[in-house]
């Protein structure tokens, strides 16, 4: 077999249907476009639509999205608290440690586990370090949060439009 007998298989190329020769057939004469008008002319571009505003324009240019009401925790392991030998943990006692930046909003991650009893008071846990602790004999306390709703948003009145 050589490069001149490659051929591609059957029935999985067919000829392009020629549109517009003549005024016989089905697509001859106006070719399937209808009578004048703006479509028929082969004036208008595939994208248009007739005067909305374009979906190229009411898409937004920058890629992405960034919530203003995001709840952004400060994630600290336990191997981490561990590792300082903490055993009453709070926000304070954490930033006194040097692990937390001053009125960050803590979440207890359960990398490590501990097998110490915790107490641990903390805005939020993952589900690892929730079992570690109290299967350890260790208790956890759930801060609330220092916003009732949401927290504030960030930016201005024109942000994320």
């Amino acid at each position: 077999m050589k490069v001149h007998d490659l051929k591609p298989a059957e029935g999985s190329t067919q000829t392009k249907k020629r549109k517009g020769r003549g005024i016989a057939g089905r697509s001859g004469k106006t070719a399937g476009r209808g009578h004048k008008g703006q479509k028929a002319r082969g004036t208008v571009p595939a994208r248009f639509e007739g005067g909305q505003l374009p979906l190229q324009v009411r898409l937004p240019k920058l890629r992405g999205f960034k919530n203003p009401f995001r709840v952004e925790y400060q994630g600290i392991n336990l191997d981490t608290i561990v590792e300082h030998k903490l055993t009453d943990v709070s926000p304070e006692t954490l930033t006194e440690a040097g692990l937390l930046h001053k009125g960050a909003l803590v979440k207890i991650l359960g990398r490590g586990g501990t097998r110490a009893s915790l107490t641990v008071k903390a805005h939020a846990f993952s589900k690892s370090a929730e079992e570690a602790i109290t299967n350890a004999g260790g208790s956890i306390e759930k801060l609330p949060l220092p916003f009732s709703v949401r927290p504030p948003s960030s930016g201005n009145q024109h942000m994320n439009r």
